[in-house]
This record gives C-alpha cells, sequence and structure tokens, in this order.
C-alpha cells in the first residue's frame, strides 16, 4: 500500500524529533562535561588553598606551643614540667575530641531512607510472581 503524503510527513516528523532530541541530549552531557570540569578546578585550587592554610596554623600551633612552655619557665617552673604541661594540656583536647566524636558516630543510623527506597524500587520492578535471587 503507497504511503499518502501525511504519512512521509509525520515520518519526517518523528525523525526530526528524534534526531533534534538525540542532539539535545548530546548537548547537555557536554555542558555537564564543561561545568564539572571547571568546578572540579576551582575545588581543587580551593582545597590546595585550605591544605596550605591548615599547614600554617599547624605551624602557629607548634610555636604558640613553644611560647607558651617558655612562659612558664619564666614564671618560675623547670624546663621540663612546663613543656609537659602543655604535653599533657595538648593529649587532654586530643581525648576530648576523640571522646565527642566516637559519640558523635555512634548516633549514625546508616542510610536507612535509601534502603527503604531501593527495597521499595526493587518491589515495583519486580513483575509479580517472579522470585528476585538474593545477592550473594
Amino acid at each position: 500500500m503507497p504511503q499518502t503524503s501525511d504519512e512521509e510527513s509525520l515520518g519526517a516528523l518523528v525523525a526530526q524529533a528524534t534526531d533534534h532530541i538525540s542532539t539535545l541530549v548530546r548537548s547537555e552531557i557536554e555542558l555537564a562535561k564543561a561545568e564539572l570540569r571547571f568546578d572540579a578546578k576551582r575545588v581543587g585550587t580551593a582545597a590546595g588553598l585550605f591544605a596550605a592554610a591548615a599547614f600554617m596554623a599547624h605551624l602557629c600551633l607548634i610555636l604558640a606551643s613553644f611560647a607558651i612552655a617558655y612562659l612558664l619557665v619564666e614564671i618560675g617552673l623547670a624546663t621540663w614540667l612546663a613543656f609537659t604541661i602543655v604535653t599533657v594540656f595538648y593529649l587532654l583536647v586530643a581525648a576530648l575530641l576523640v571522646f565527642v566524636g566516637t559519640r558523635r558516630l555512634k548516633g549514625l543510623a546508616g542510610m536507612q531512607r535509601t534502603t527503604r527506597s531501593l527495597r521499595e524500587l526493587k518491589e515495583i520492578a519486580t513483575p509479580e510472581g517472579e522470585l528476585v535471587k538474593p545477592d550473594a
């Protein structure tokens, strides 16, 4: 049966629409890649700057520790006692930070909502009566 001009133009329209959608999707993917590359460069630069700042702050902490210890020496404490006091102070601060961090980790509930959502999607995707093999 020969096709009419209406059917041909409908087929041509569908082909054009498919081509335009394909081009649009490819363009969107390229745009996303370009934006991701740009953002990745900015994040990398920022991470490097934060690392340098943390290193400088660490050096300042070391120097401040020496200054505090020598201040204690000037007050009249023995040098070994002054440095021991500063060291014990930092050990107590570290222990407190570990304690608080451990308490924070105990409060984690895991990814309960995500797990539940994935189970629901699995149930929806599985046709009635078909058994799903458990993951090994």
